[in-house]
This record gives structure tokens, C-alpha cells and sequence, in this order.
């Protein structure tokens, strides 16, 4: 498999690391100081482009990527308003992307556990409430997490309590809190804390390093090459 890493950071290193092993080949890496790298017969090398730079730059690297017909993975997160946009015209150019705020396997199964556990309480709210924990590295760009807000997204469609959620702990009974944490040197954990007077209830998923997040973005990029369609890690696991 050929590969363009679109943003070549602390994920697109990781990523190529665990290619190279793999014995795909890396025959485009374009971060900020090569943007004029990034062009429709630089990627047509590529059998699939992986998408992992910023918010700012991430619309229009997908964008490109539909103009070459290279199926793209996208890994970026916080550029979700222009998401209908960009599938859009994913469809009308008959492309081929596939979406997730998280690539873990760990996490993936992780979400189906917390919407699992969602509807199981949502008969119970209240007296249990709920809260969202994340804790990244300080330098993670948006807050919250793409998977935080996956998480709470997840929750806000099985628990009638909740009509929405914030990024902080609100007196509104009906917004589901996301409560955001930034360390040094931390991958990722995010937690769902159900609690009540009487006891509490906890589900947690920490990754260890980013060996995780580069193995699914790996399988996402085997998977969707040769299909056409917009698509996301649940059809990749068949969740």
C-alpha cells in the first residue's frame, strides 16, 4: 500500500513508523513547511491518502484528495461544520472517505459499551447524572476531544435527560458536562461517570502510546481502498 500522510506530526510519525514495518510504503509526507508538496499528481502516487494534520488545513487537503480520486482516512477532528460539505461533494465526485474521531480498536469498542450503558440509564436519570472526563497532552488543539464529543453525542441520542452538552460543569440539569484535562505527555484517557447520592458507576478506556490510533488507521486505509462511499470505523469492524 502506498501512502500520503497528510500532516506529519506526532500521529503521522507514528503512523508512517508502524507502515514502514508493515512493508507499505510512504511515498508522500506533507506537513507546514511543504504545503506545495501537496498537489493532485504528488497524491495520484498514493493508493490512500491519511488525513491527520489541523482543523485549519484539513478541509481543504480532503477537498484535494476527492479531485484526485485518492480515497482519503480522516483523522482530524474540530472541523465538523463543514463535514455535510465535504460528503456532499464526496458523493457528487463519487469518492471515497472514511471518518473517526478515534481509530483505536480499544476505543471503538469503547463507544459501543457507552451507548450500551447509556440506554441501560437512561431509565435511572436521575437519580444518576453523568459526566464526561478527557485528559490529553497540552499539545492537543481542540478541546474537547473529537472522541469526548463522540462520546457525549452518543449519550445525548439514548438518555432523555440530556438535550445537550458543554465544555464545562453547568448548573443546567439537562446539559451533559465534558470536563477537559491537559498534561504533558499523555495520549489520551476518556472516562463516563454515572453517580447518584447512594453509589457510582464508571467506564474508562487509556491508551498507553499511539500505537493503537496508527494500527486502526492502518486497517480504515487497507479497508476502504476500492470502495466508494462515505463510511466510518463501524463498517471497518463490522460494530
Amino acid at each position: 500500500m502506498k501512502i500520503a500522510l497528510l500532516g506529519y506530526g506526532k500521529m503521522g510519525k507514528a503512523i508512517e513508523k508502524l507502515a514502514l514495518a508493515q512493508k507499505h510504503e510512504v511515498v508522500l509526507r506533507i506537513n507546514s513547511k511543504n504545503t506545495n508538496d501537496l498537489t493532485i499528481d504528488n497524491l495520484k502516487q498514493a493508493d490512500i491518502a491519511i488525513e491527520f494534520s489541523t482543523p485549519h488545513t484539513a478541509v481543504d487537503h480532503i477537498k484535494l484528495c476527492l479531485k484526485a480520486q485518492i480515497p482519503v482516512v480522516i483523522g482530524t477532528t474540530a472541523w465538523s461544520m463543514y463535514q455535510k460539505e465535504i460528503e456532499a461533494q464526496c458523493k457528487e465526485m463519487n469518492g471515497a472517505m472514511l471518518v473517526a474521531s478515534n481509530f483505536s480498536l480499544g476505543v471503538n469498542l469503547f463507544f459501543e459499551l457507552n451507548r450500551k450503558l447509556a440506554q441501560l440509564m437512561n431509565a435511572y436519570t436521575p437519580p444518576y447524572r453523568t459526566e464526561i472526563n478527557e485528559i490529553h497532552h497540552t499539545a492537543k488543539l481542540d478541546s474537547p476531544s473529537g472522541t469526548a464529543i463522540s462520546l457525549a453525542n452518543d449519550i445525548l441520542a439514548c438518555n432523555s435527560l440530556y438535550q445537550s452538552w458543554e465544555n464545562f460543569k453547568s448548573d443546567n440539569g439537562k446539559v451533559l458536562p465534558i470536563l477537559s484535562h491537559r498534561i504533558p505527555d499523555v495520549p489520551g484517557t476518556h472516562s463516563i461517570k454515572y453517580f447518584s447520592e447512594a453509589d457510582e458507576i464508571e467506564i474508562k478506556h487509556t491508551a498507553y502510546n499511539r500505537e493503537g490510533f496508527a494500527s486502526g488507521a492502518l486497517l480504515a486505509a487497507q479497508w476502504i481502498i476500492g470502495k466508494k462511499g462515505i463510511f466510518s470505523m463501524k463498517d471497518v469492524l463490522s460494530l
